[in-house]
């Protein structure tokens, strides 16, 4: 296994990805997630061509892709109150439902790392739902530690 930039040939592995994502966050919170995917295949055109919104795939030795890193690259300049630093945000990491377990979310994070260090970023952050406890052990596991809480009340 290993990564790459995503291509053209990728988007109907990544929107199957995509669904699979968007039924997690829908089983655990169904009151603010409907069924559907957060890009479209137009959209994801789009986003393969932005180099501020890398997409990283993992892909097995006959180039199938088993999981996607979507990447944002953020820099707050001439902010009046956030510093300048550039920082790697991971908008969205999935491997496929029949392959997790296999350090394939490791190995996308290892490279969405190194990447986030060849562009001479200060950090690397992302969110997860509290709802997700398997992606809160998984980022735990690899050393992220809580930059911000997120809290609400339901009315």
């Amino acid at each position: 296994m290993k990564t790459r930039f995503a291509t053209e040939k990728d988007i109907p592995k990544m929107m199957d990805l995509l669904r699979q994502v968007c039924l997690v966050h829908h089983n655990g919170r169904p009151d603010l997630f409907g069924i559907g995917t957060k890009y479209g295949e137009d959209e994801l055109r789009k986003l393969l061509s932005d180099k501020n919104r890398p997409i990283l795939v993992a892909v097995d030795e006959d180039d199938a892709v088993w999981g996607y890193s979507f990447c944002i690259v953020q820099q707050h300049v001439d902010h009046p109150v956030m510093t300048d630093i550039k920082t790697l945000y991971i908008d969205d990491l999935c491997v496929d439902e029949t392959a997790r377990g296999k350090k394939i979310g490791t190995l996308l994070y290892e490279a969405s790392l190194d990447l986030a260090r060849s562009l001479g970023c200060y950090n690397l952050t992302l969110n997860v739902w509290s709802c997700n406890e398997s992606a809160l052990r998984f980022y735990q596991s690899l050393g992220l530690v809580p930059q911000k809480i997120g809290m609400e009340i339901v009315l």
